[in-house]
């Protein structure tokens, strides 16, 4: 008979994110069943979500939602209800300019007579332009109605989304945003399906139909080309598209999309980067998308916030680019609760990347700001799959969980051993309280008990307790519910000796 005393560990580093599309004993051990407010960290790990806060304590408006934000001229702009406002932080002022009540807001920025300005459109309204001091109708001959995107492309504004054609693209004289006269260069261009985003990604400007992809080169009227990336799939939510790590990431009817993919691919069928959630697609309403990138943590995060609910149960979806241990590189996913925005942005003010979110109670805030979502604990979860340690078959009596974490400061989370898919018949070992490490543990010290100790000092502490019970297959769970700090969680260690085959 063989030896069975033997202490048997199993160490399990932390990658992979979210996946659903799989049972647990094809999910790769560091993988996750349940990640929420947990992101998979480009330096390794999960690290559970920093906070959100207000940007200005005063609401842009009371009574309506924010339908648009632009970090512009190291402050943000912001429209809500008929009203468009400025801030820096401390005050939104009075309103830069009245329109009509409208639908959700799209910009860009343009430099063609050295005054940067900012270009906006909403879906109502007349285009319209701002510099910081003036605000400006876009009301000359030609001009679009009602555009609902817009893109500057070639020392041109391009325009999109009107109602009367929504397959229309209506293009401004080069350097001159007011002129839509064809004999100075201005224009239009049809394609057939109805556009719902306008992007310039490379040397393209790529045209999102509800049904088809294109997209325009050249420079000039003299020379615009336009061409098929795809005419069997488009774009459901203009406000899903954005670019990040050298491709555009768009949300299609069935998933989670990248443009150099389906540009290579061309003319077929095509997979989706988004299959290990393709789940939590499903659940996507496609009425109230909004996403932003976060570019120093190479990350896409998309909302989907339900009508009527409130933020605790509103959700969204994150996206990590990480390379994988082969080179590879490819998005691992986490789930988001209890943040709502109605709209976003990113950017930078003072050379720092600001992540703004404006809300449906009139609120601007900042993501990535604090430990809270604004005085909310924020609710993070991660859940193992289910482990075999090697055979199913074998029991496995455990001794010992050691977790490798990462702290920012004072932390409050717990962690879970559980067997047998929580099986309520099987004895559940208790929750050991993961709290900040102090100083070094000193073995024999009345305050570090072998067994019952954190090793390491507060930066990369060691979390060792002893565990009862028994089970052929093992989970392991973290669980935050707090307003403490974030914090990350690298890898653990199960150590267990084997019983008897069932």
């Amino acid at each position: 008979m063989p030896d069975t005393s033997a202490i048997s560990p199993v160490t399990v580093s932390l990658s992979g994110g979210l996946i659903l599309d799989k049972d647990d004993f094809s999910i790769p051990p560091g993988a996750a069943v349940t990640l929420q407010n947990f992101e998979p960290s480009i330096n390794g790990g999960y690290r559970r979500l920093s906070g959100s806060a207000k940007f200005d304590s005063n609401q842009v408006d009371s009574t309506n939602q924010i339908l648009g934000v632009k970090i512009f001229n190291e402050g943000v702009l912001a429209a809500a209800g008929n009203v468009l406002k400025f801030s820096t932080g401390t005050g939104w002022g009075s309103s830069i300019a009245t329109r009509t009540s409208a639908g959700r807001y799209k910009f860009d920025t343009f430099n063609f007579t050295n005054t940067t300005k900012v270009v906006m459109v909403d879906d109502v309204n007349q285009a319209a332009t701002y510099d910081g001091s003036t605000y400006a109708l876009l009301s000359a001959t030609g001009a679009p109605a009602d555009p609902a995107s817009v893109a500057v492309f070639k020392d041109h504004v391009f325009f999109a989304g009107m109602s009367t054609n929504p397959q229309e693209i209506v293009f401004s004289a080069p350097f001159a945003e007011t002129d839509f006269s064809a004999a100075n260069g201005a224009g239009s261009i049809k394609v057939d399906t109805n556009i719902v985003e306008l992007k310039v990604f490379r040397d393209g400007l790529f045209v999102f139909g509800k049904d088809k992809i294109y997209r325009l080169t050249g420079s000039s009227i003299a020379d615009w080309r336009v061409e098929p990336i795809t005419r069997t799939l488009g774009c459901a939510d203009g406000f899903s598209v954005q670019e990040i790590g050298g491709d555009l990431l768009f949300l299609s009817p069935d998933g989670l999309r990248t443009i150099a993919a389906t540009a290579r691919i061309g003319d077929v069928e095509l997979g989706t980067v988004s299959k290990p959630i393709q789940r939590r697609i499903q659940e996507i309403g496609f009425d109230n998308v909004t996403s932003v990138i976060v570019r120093n943590k190479s990350q896409y995060r998309l909302f989907y916030p339900k009508t009527g609910a409130d933020a605790a149960d509103s959700r969204g979806i994150l996206a990590t680019l990480r390379r994988t241990p082969q080179g590879a590189m490819g998005f691992e996913y986490a789930d988001l609760k209890g943040l709502k925005p109605s709209a976003m942005d990113s950017g930078f003010i003072s050379n720092t990347e600001y992540i703004i979110e404006g809300g449906y109670d009139g609120y601007v805030r900042r993501q990535e700001s604090g430990d809270t979502f604004d005085g909310t604990n924020v609710i993070a979860v991660y859940r193992s799959p289910d482990l075999s340690l090697g055979d199913t078959g074998i029991r496995k009596l455990m001794q010992r969980v050691i977790l490798n974490y990462e702290v920012e400061g004072t932390i409050a989370a717990e962690l879970r051993v559980r067997y047998d898919s929580d099986d309520k018949d099987v004895p559940q070992p208790t929750k050991f309280d993961i709290t900040s490490p102090g100083g070094i543990a000193i073995y024999g010290s009345a305050s570090s008990t072998y067994n019952n100790a954190v090793y390491g000092s507060s930066g990369v502490p060691i979390f060792r307790r002893a565990i009862e019970g028994s089970g052929f297959l093992l989970a392991v769970k973290v669980n935050h519910d707090s307003s403490n700090n974030p914090f990350t969680i690298h890898s653990y260690q199960l150590e267990f000796t084997t019983g008897g085959r069932r």
